[in-house]
């Protein structure tokens, strides 16, 4: 097929919809189940960068009056994004069982709906940032239902590993999907003009060794020894390491993945089992992080070898360019 531009129009784009069924076409097992997931995940998306794009118009800053599960204010944006994901997730036909971070609960699909895979996600990541307009996310991770009969908690209960899929959404500057189903890692543009995601950065890969180091300074007093370490040897290195924090984990962690360096948000003396939620913040970037040649680790073993106990289960984490999380790591061991 020939490609050609008019007049700076590309004829024949790469979506992310034409990329997803390319990739299923590779696997001839494939039902088409897992496509069919990541279009309804899309449309989430795009409705909700659509919202972020109108918040201040349509009067969806400010909190809605209540707190999610795991205490944090929750905005009119969280409570629209988390209706949005659940259901488009649910008229797919291919989930069984979703985790949020707004729900207490396993959400479960209706009989009649159900399909085999297990969904869990953040549906606005960094709100608390919402009303000063920095970027914000959505984060999702996919695994296989294990079991047969109903869904339960233990299917929920996976270790990163075992997921067939995971991404995130960074509502910026521009809108951007960031995805991986098992191999290389693709960032793809929202064009307006077409209401597309178009392929942009095809098989992003993470520099071994990074610049920048990204963390929370202002609990530095609460930090454990290798984290204070660690720290203190990348501000004294000629040059030191550059500091960026935003304080929205998308957009730290998708600046680390094109930039390099490390992310971090370590154990506490305050919150010794961390604040990062491992089945739907820590998993799913760990994922990507992986697929795209770092390493995300809690200090002691790797993210994706955790098995969750609980499905708002907390983790330390560090990830981003391997070398630099090597280095934190063996600080940990040497403990």
């Amino acid at each position: 097929m020939s490609k050609q531009k008019f007049q700076g129009i590309d004829t024949d784009c790469m979506t992310l919809a034409r990329f997803v069924i390319e990739e299923q076409r590779r696997h001839p097992d494939a039902t088409g189940d897992l496509t069919q997931l990541l279009n309804a995940i899309l449309t989430a998306v795009k409705a909700i960068s659509s919202a972020v794009r109108k918040a201040g118009i349509a009067k969806l800053f400010g909190l809605a009056g209540q707190q999610n599960v795991t205490g944090d204010e929750q905005k009119k944006l969280d409570v629209l994004a988390n209706e949005i994901f659940i259901n488009m997730i649910r008229s797919s036909f291919t989930s069984c069982a979703m985790v949020s971070e707004e729900n207490e609960d396993m959400i479960e699909v209706d009989v009649g709906s159900r399909g085999k895979y297990i969904v869990t996600f953040d549906p606005l990541d960094g709100s608390s940032n919402i009303d000063c307009l920095v970027s914000i996310g959505s984060i999702f991770g996919i695994w296989k239902k294990r079991s047969e009969g109903e869904p339960s908690l233990e299917d929920c209960l996976q270790p990163g590993r075992d997921m067939v899929a995971a991404g995130y959404a960074l509502y910026g500057s521009a809108t951007m999907v960031v995805l991986s189903t098992g191999g290389d890692v693709n960032g793809f543009m929202l064009d307006p003009a077409i209401g597309e995601f178009i392929l942009t950065q095809p098989s992003i890969k993470l520099k071994p060794r990074g610049k920048i180091y990204s963390l929370n300074e202002g609990y530095a007093n609460y930090w454990d020894e290798p984290t204070r370490e660690f720290v203190k040897r990348k501000k004294e290195l000629k040059p030191p390491y550059g500091a960026r924090y935003i304080g929205s984990m998308v957009a730290d962690v998708h600046r680390t993945l094109v930039y390099g360096g490390i992310f971090m948000y370590p154990a506490t003396s305050e919150a010794p089992q961390g604040k990062l939620r491992l089945l739907y913040e820590c998993a799913p970037m760990a994922y990507i992080i992986e697929h795209a040649g770092g390493l995300a680790t809690d200090g002691h073993k790797p993210i994706l070898d955790i098995k969750p106990k609980k499905i708002h289960e907390r983790s330390p984490i560090f990830m981003g360019s391997r070398e630099d999380v090597q280095e934190i790591t063996d600080l940990y061991q040497k403990q």
